[in-house]
């Protein structure tokens, strides 16, 4: 990333701070929002050292660091001994583990380099979780019926713009939940790990966000639900859909 940080200074005259965060499975989850929070919080109280404005502190992250962007950003909501982040950017962010049936998951899952199958392994390992529990994840079985009912707000596909559906979208089976499951994959349901189930009282006063999205990637969903439910509450939101792109393709 270092080419890809010089060139973003460069081009928009800023200084980037680049988090060398600890990398899952050595260091599990939760160690890599930890190290981005302490990041964030160290240079928001150090930022003039550096010359900078510290009212005009961005927050941005591709893939998983968009999750981790996005949680850094939530954390930050309550915090009155800082400044405010000016603003987050969320480039094809992961930012839910409830729902792998949404219709990008279903016409992308095949689609280098972010399979729908890797997806899940990825965020599995990065939970020191045991991977036979992804079939029945993948089916929703983990998810209980009174947070189906709570997350449904957030995450049905009703939210998701039509055309986005016309590459042979079905309506997933429900099929009856599990508690032993749940409790196995109980951090999934953490806002850490899926900042799109934060609540209603943290998402007002998330900052103004860039949310971008590729047509061919599993976690376009992800970014257009984010981005329905910070405009349904007041926060500004540029969004940029590359109808070409995949993901990786920064």
């Amino acid at each position: 990333y270092e080419r890809t940080c010089r060139y973003f200074a460069r081009k928009s005259n800023s200084v980037v701070v680049s988090v060398g965060y600890r990398l899952a499975p050595e260091y599990p989850y939760p160690a890599q929002f930890e190290d981005c929070l302490a990041a964030t919080t160290h240079f928001l109280r150090t930022a003039e050292d550096y010359g900078v404005d510290p009212t005009r502190v961005v927050i941005c992250g591709d893939s998983s660091g968009g999750t981790l962007t996005a949680a850094v950003a939530q954390a930050m909501v309550n915090r009155k001994d800082l400044p405010k982040l000016r603003a987050q950017i969320l480039i094809y962010p992961f930012l839910q583990g409830v729902d792998f049936n949404l219709p990008s998951y279903q016409q992308n899952k095949g689609v280098p380099v972010l399979l729908k199958e890797r997806t899940l392994i990825l965020g599995l390992k990065y939970l020191n979780k045991d991977l036979s529990v992804m079939n029945e994840i993948f089916k929703g079985v983990h998810v209980p019926e009174d947070l189906q009912l709570k997350y449904q707000k957030w995450l049905s596909p009703d939210n998701i713009p039509e055309e986005f559906k016309t590459r042979g979208y079905k309506p997933r089976k429900i099929y009856p939940s599990s508690e032993e499951l749940y409790a196995k994959a109980k951090p999934i349901f953490d806002p850490v790990f899926s900042p799109l189930l934060a609540e209603d009282t943290v998402i007002p006063q998330l900052p103004e966000a860039f949310i971008l999205t590729c047509e061919f990637d599993v976690l376009r969903d992800d970014g257009l639900l984010y981005k329905k439910r910070l405009e349904d509450h007041g926060v500004k939101v540029t969004w940029c859909h590359l109808e070409d792109g995949f993901h990786g393709t920064v």
